[in-house]
């Protein structure tokens, strides 16, 4: 599904992969971006975070919107926490303002029934995994609220793997995807907790 497209659209090419409902603070110290940064809080604009890894910008970024203004240092620079909103894509990019600047196409996912069973597996996954690396136990009530995005935005995967969930333009997919990092990520930590008790007991794993 085609999606609204916006010229002129700020963006950020970063190293980093913002996914939406993620809160991404940011240092802001170079002249374009101060003037991008302030244009957006002055008219509550967006902007994009896209990717600039070893083989390029990719096409598909995060809108993102600043939240709040952390510190305005005396030369200008800022430190912000922006949050993202909407997946896009750049169609190409403008060199014409006195920023980095695009015209992008605001990405929508299509329409599908979501799958309820795969949603209530994923989030459970993901309880198990935030009490076994923080000992938090998210409320049901709280639990139920949270999409793929909200999920996987608060836990540290690779970038290729965050852009992987970006990338995608429907609910299920990006839950299928979500469900298997967060096996994996629960695998990490059981052998991380395995390595890490063999290393106390001298060689010998003890139970008990």
């Amino acid at each position: 599904m085609s999606g609204e497209v916006e010229a002129d659209f700020p963006l950020f090419p970063l190293g980093l992969v913002a996914l939406p409902t993620e809160s991404v603070p940011l240092h802001i110290f170079e002249e374009r971006y101060k003037t991008m940064i302030g244009l957006c809080i002055a008219e509550d604009r967006e902007f994009g975070i896209v990717w600039l890894g070893e083989d390029g910008l990719r096409e598909v970024g995060c809108a993102c919107r600043v939240e709040q203004v952390l510190e305005q240092l005396e030369d200008g620079r800022l430190n912000i926490l922006a949050r993202g909103t909407r997946a896009l894509r750049v169609i190409e990019r403008q060199a014409d303002l006195d920023y980095p600047a695009g015209r992008v196409e605001l990405l929508e996912d299509r329409e599908e029934l979501l799958d309820e069973e795969l949603a209530a597996e994923t989030r459970s996954v993901y309880a198990d995994l935030v009490r076994n690396a923080t000992d938090k136990t998210l409320e049901p009530a709280e639990l139920a609220e949270l999409g793929a995005y909200a999920m996987a935005a608060t836990i540290d995967f690779g970038l290729e793997a965050k852009q992987g969930l970006l990338e995608l333009r429907s609910e299920n997919a990006r839950l299928g995807l979500a469900l298997r990092l967060f096996r994996a990520a629960l695998k990490r930590l059981e052998f991380v907790d395995r390595a890490q008790t063999r290393a106390k007991s001298n060689g010998k794993v003890r139970f008990g």
